[in-house]
């Protein structure tokens, strides 16, 4: 059985093709990537990259496609290229779909009554949910009868407690809706069904917290690997800093920016999601590998607001699991950034975490002394593997 999953940005479009065998029950190494890819840049007028390469990392190419493409050109040219691949036809297509509001807390087979259900949520992922969706629309015309299946972002963390989903508004608008989800499930999804590989015995069941950190960043505080609480809420914004995205701020201040400033709503979300963060504070990049390259104090300055946020957050969420046990590092800057995880975990010691330096600038599993009473780890994240597993949980289903 072979499985597409797409994970459909702004201006980027990745994917993965996994074949996996009939038989269930499956596991995540039951599923096995085949292809994988991503379209860089898209709408940057001339910028645009295409990069893909079959699992053994061997490049593979994708002709005629305009550096001007549009994501609808994209996903076409590349469709067309597995069309003329003979390596079998698509059984079930997944798609990364960043907000399920209240109503969607498990992956479903996309209608069209779905998709419209589920661009009311447009405005609270303004840069994930209409590019996620997009996809969706374009591949329901194009294979009619192959399943496309929704993953969702806000699903790991809806059986959290009340207590830590509610805002302190008035009753009504609870009741509405206006609730804190919680995001980057995917990835949170993944990490507490690998805990087992990577921690000693039965301590996947403990208190642990896992920080997401990317370009979006989040952290999900996880009890016998349930989530417990995170730090993103009603949008993807609030929080951590990120790249361009500001975190969490003072709604005052958002009020001033309007009353007192003269911005319009349109010219502060623009300013919070895309002009804020790392990019904001530095004047530089969004991009943690740039500023680590940088001897600007600008930049130096941003990863240290970066890192002192980190840490404020973990506190709260220790706070949230009554303790801490475990603390896992995943994402992009989370596996890869050795100089952010030591400046997090040194001001985080006094939840009793201590840092092995030499086994975290090797990026090593294990990041701490065998000694230390919090023990912290790296562990790669795979939401894509996650998104096709699903998949094919749907597809066994629907045989069965």
């Amino acid at each position: 059985m072979q499985i597409m999953v797409i994970n459909s940005g702004s201006s980027s479009i990745k994917f993965g093709l996994y074949k996996t065998p009939i038989e269930a029950p499956l596991s995540l190494e039951g599923i096995h990537l085949s292809t994988e890819g991503h379209f860089s840049g898209i709408g940057s007028r001339g910028h645009e990259a295409v990069h893909l390469n079959d699992a053994q990392g061997n490049a593979l190419s994708l002709d005629g496609l305009a550096p001007s493409a549009t994501h609808d050109e994209a996903l076409s040219s590349l469709m067309a290229w597995l069309e003329a691949d003979e390596s079998g036809s698509i059984a079930v297509i997944g798609h990364r779909v960043v907000h399920g509001g209240r109503d969607y807390q498990a992956p479903v087979e996309v209608t069209a009554e779905h998709l419209d259900a589920l661009s009311e949520l447009n405005s609270l992922a303004p840069l994930h949910q209409p590019h996620g969706l997009a996809p969706i629309k374009h591949l329901m015309q194009r294979y009619p009868d192959v399943a496309q299946i929704a993953c969702f972002d806000t699903a790991f963390h809806a059986e959290q407690p009340s207590v830590a989903r509610h805002f302190a508004l008035p009753r009504e608008l609870t009741q509405k809706g206006l609730i804190r989800y919680g995001f980057h499930g995917l990835s949170y999804d993944y990490i507490s069904r690998v805990l087992d590989s990577y921690l000693p015995e039965e301590a996947s069941k403990q208190r642990i917290i896992v920080a997401h950190l990317g370009n979006g960043a989040s952290l999900c505080a996880m009890h016998n690997k349930r989530s417990v609480a995170s730090t993103m809420g009603f949008t993807a914004l609030e929080g951590l800093p990120m790249g361009t995205r500001s975190g969490s701020v003072d709604p005052g201040l958002v009020l001033h920016l309007i009353q007192q400033e003269g911005m319009s709503p349109e010219a502060v979300e623009t300013m919070l999601y895309k002009r804020s963060g790392l990019l904001g504070v530095s004047g530089i990049s969004g991009d943690v590998r740039e500023l680590l390259e940088s001897d600007a104090p600008e930049a130096e300055e941003a990863l240290s607001l970066y890192a002192y946020r980190i840490a404020r957050e973990i506190g709260s969420l220790a706070a949230a699991l009554g303790g801490l046990d475990q603390l896992v590092f995943t994402a992009g800057v989370g596996e890869n950034a050795a100089y952010v995880r030591e400046q997090v975990v040194r001001q985080c010691a006094w939840l009793g975490i201590a840092l092995d330096s030499d086994a975290n600038a090797r990026n090593a599993h294990c990041i701490s002394p065998a000694d230390s009473p919090v023990s912290a780890w790296v562990i790669p994240t795979d939401e894509a593997r996650m998104m096709a597993w699903y998949c094919a949980q749907f597809m066994h289903q629907r045989s069965a």
